[in-house]
């Protein structure tokens, strides 16, 4: 197996080449890059060389997820990284794993039997292993939730909540026929429930469905304003350091 490790500090790259051919003395590392600008270069002209990419997020300059805006990536990615907040933006990839540093190398090794049973299953092209990642991450997600009414409880499907948000400690759901239901999660626990295909946290108080979005246009401070296609009277902004992210999402990418 061939593999690209981006990684901007040095220890950590040569570390993660150990335990790579620790866990398969035949992998073989093609390059390790430190920065946005020359990892879309590389992936530009070389991607068909690899099978893996291993990818920090925080960059020499700036994020990984950058690297997405400038070249489609049809690899599969295993994230290592020293921050935890990211997990959803890399699921939004061709993510297998999302690693927190410092490497443990049986962490490394169960995200590396992940692909292998995948390819195992599959061809080897890149269409399918990508094909099958997002039907693996799908699984994981939520599709109903229980809600309340009264002394009643209903079952809601998820492809029907048009958004979340939260008010002070409540978080309310809407589904498409504009009805608010209060349920028992936190905006932080309903990211990790979520396919993030389909749902995006847009700021700290809410989480809207692509599919319930009517307009998307730029508002003050190069934020954006969403608006669902529900009636709904509260504004739904994108934060700025989101930007670029939603964008992403929106596109597909």
């Amino acid at each position: 197996m061939k593999v690209l490790i981006i990684e901007d500090e040095v220890p950590a790259a040569e570390k993660l080449e150990r335990y790579l051919l620790r866990y398969d003395s035949e992998i073989e590392v093609m390059d390790k890059l430190t920065s946005v600008q020359e990892s879309v270069q590389w992936l530009q002209n070389h991607q068909g060389k690899i099978d893996l990419i291993f990818m920090d997020i925080q960059l020499t300059d700036g994020k990984s997820f950058e690297i997405f805006e400038s070249v489609k990536v049809e690899k599969p990615i295993i994230f290592i990284t020293a921050f935890d907040e990211y997990a959803i933006e890399a699921f939004q990839v061709n993510s297998i794993a999302y690693l927190l540093k410092p490497i443990i190398f049986s962490d490394l090794e169960a995200a590396l039997n992940k692909l292998e049973n995948l390819r195992n299953n599959l061809s080897q092209n890149s269409f399918d292993i990508n094909k099958a990642l997002q039907n693996l991450h799908k699984d994981q997600y939520k599709t109903r939730f229980m809600v309340k009414l009264g002394e009643h409880i209903k079952s809601i499907t998820t492809d029907s909540i048009e958004l979340f948000y939260a008010e002070g400690r409540t978080v309310y759901l809407i589904n498409d026929q504009e009805r608010k239901f209060i349920i028992d999660y936190k905006l932080e626990e309903l990211e990790e429930m979520l396919d993030p295909q389909t749902f995006y946290r847009a700021n700290r108080s809410f989480i809207i469905n692509i599919n319930a979005i009517e307009d998307v246009v730029v508002y003050s401070n190069s934020r954006l304003l969403v608006s669902p296609r529900i009636h709904f009277d509260k504004e739904i902004i994108v934060s700025r350091d989101k930007v670029n992210a939603f964008k992403n999402w929106f596109n597909g990418l």
